[in-house]
C-alpha cells in the first residue's frame, strides 16, 4: 500500500451498534446495528446513479489520507490527531464515520460473523457474482485462498460452475478450499512449469473465469494467462497500489477480458444490507471463514497467524 500518516487507527472491516448521531442525521438512531464502509454510498452522484459502479467517491480523497469531510479526523491521543484508516478506524471501541459510509442491518444478526461482509467476503464473492458473472457449468481458476479467495469459490459455486481450482502455495488451505466448492486445489510449487500452463493443460485450453485474490503482478498475469482465448475472463480482486502489471497485448487482442473489482461491485451501503439477509437465510456462508478469535489486547497474535499463513479469517471482539 501506499504510505498513510501516522498515528493511525487501523481496522476498516468491523460491525457494531451506533451510539449516538449527528443532529443532521436522519437515516440512523442510536442502538441500529451497522457494518461500517471504508466504500461510501451517497445515492447522488454521477457514479452512484449508474448501474455500472460502486466506485462513489463522496469524501474520497479525505478518507484514503485518513480524515474526514472537514479535513480532521475524530480520534485524538494527548492533544494529538490521530488519523482514521480508511475514514473508518475498527479497531477501536468507538469511531465515527459519515452516514455514507455506514450500512443499517436487520436487529438479529450476529455483528461477530457479519463483520465479515466490511470488506473481504464481500469482495471475493462480488469478484465471481459481479464482475467476472460466473455462468453455469463454466470452468473457475481461483488464485489464492485466503479469505477473499475462498469467498471467490464460494460465489463461483453459486453461480453453478462445474470446474472450480483453488491455486494456493499453502496446501493447509485446500481442505477449507474444498468446503467452500473447489472441485480441486493445486499448489503451484509442486510443478516444474508455470501454474498457467498447468491449468491450461488441466482444461483443456484454459478457464472460463480466472479470479486473482492476491495482489501479486506475477500472479496477475498468469491468472489472465490460465483463461482460454477468444472469451476468457480475469478478474482482478487481490489489492496493491504500488505495483504494474505486464501484459502481453496478444493475450487481450485474442478476445480475452481483464478487468479489476472494488469492493466486489457492491453498492455498499445500498447492497451490504442484502448479503446479511442472505447470510441469515444460509445462502451465504460467514461462520467458516472464522477461524480464531481474538479480544483486542491479542490482536497482535492474529497478525502473526496471517503472516505465518495459519488464519482465514481471526475476528477481534471489543
Amino acid at each position: 500500500m501506499k504510505f498513510r500518516p501516522f498515528p493511525l487507527v487501523l481496522g476498516h472491516e468491523a460491525a457494531g451498534i451506533v451510539e449516538s448521531v449527528g443532529p443532521d442525521v436522519t437515516g440512523f438512531s442510536p442502538g441500529d446495528k451497522v457494518i461500517p464502509l471504508f466504500l461510501p454510498y451517497c445515492g447522488d452522484c454521477e457514479c452512484c446513479q449508474s448501474p455500472k459502479t460502486n466506485h462513489c467517491r463522496k469524501n474520497w480523497v479525505n478518507t484514503q489520507a485518513g480524515v474526514l469531510a472537514d479535513g480532521t479526523s475524530r480520534i485524538s491521543c494527548k492533544g494529538q490527531q490521530v488519523y482514521q484508516f480508511l475514514g473508518v478506524s475498527s479497531f477501536s471501541q468507538y469511531t465515527v464515520v459519515p452516514d455514507t459510509s455506514l450500512a443499517k442491518i436487520r436487529s438479529d444478526a450476529p455483528l461477530d460473523k457479519v463483520c465479515l461482509l466490511g470488506c473481504g467476503v464481500s469482495t471475493g464473492y462480488g469478484a465471481a457474482i459481479n464482475a467476472a458473472k460466473v455462468e453455469k457449468d463454466s470452468t473457475c481458476a481461483v488464485f489464492g485462498l485466503g479469505a477473499v479467495g475462498l469467498a471467490a469459490v464460494m460465489g463461483c459455486k453459486v453461480s453453478m460452475a462445474k470446474k472450480i481450482i483453488g491455486v494456493d502455495i499453502n496446501p493447509n488451505k485446500f481442505e477449507k478450499a474444498r468446503l467452500f466448492g473447489a472441485t480441486e486445489c493445486i499448489n503451484p510449487r509442486r510443478y516444474t512449469k508455470p501454474i498457467q500452463e498447468v491449468v491450461v493443460e488441466m482444461t483443456d485450453g484454459g478457464v472460463d473465469y480466472a479470479l486473482e485474490c492476491v495482489g501479486s503482478p506475477a500472479v496477475m498475469s498468469a491468472a489472465l494467462e490460465s483463461t482460454r482465448d477468444a472469451w476468457g475472463t480475469c478478474v482482478i480482486a487481490g489489492w496493491t497500489e504500488t505495483e504494474a502489471m505486464s501484459v502481453p497485448v496478444e493475450k487481450l487482442l485474442m478476445g480475452r477480458t481483464l478487468k479489476g473489482t472494488y469492493f466486489g461491485g457492491w453498492k455498499s451501503m445500498k447492497d451490504v444490507p442484502g448479503l446479511v439477509d442472505d447470510y441469515m437465510k444460509g445462502k451465504l456462508q460467514l461462520d467458516e471463514f472464522i477461524t480464531h478469535k481474538f479480544q483486542l489486547v491479542q490482536i497482535n497474535q492474529a497478525f502473526e497467524l496471517i503472516k505465518m499463513g495459519e488464519s482465514i479469517c481471526s475476528v477481534i471482539s471489543l
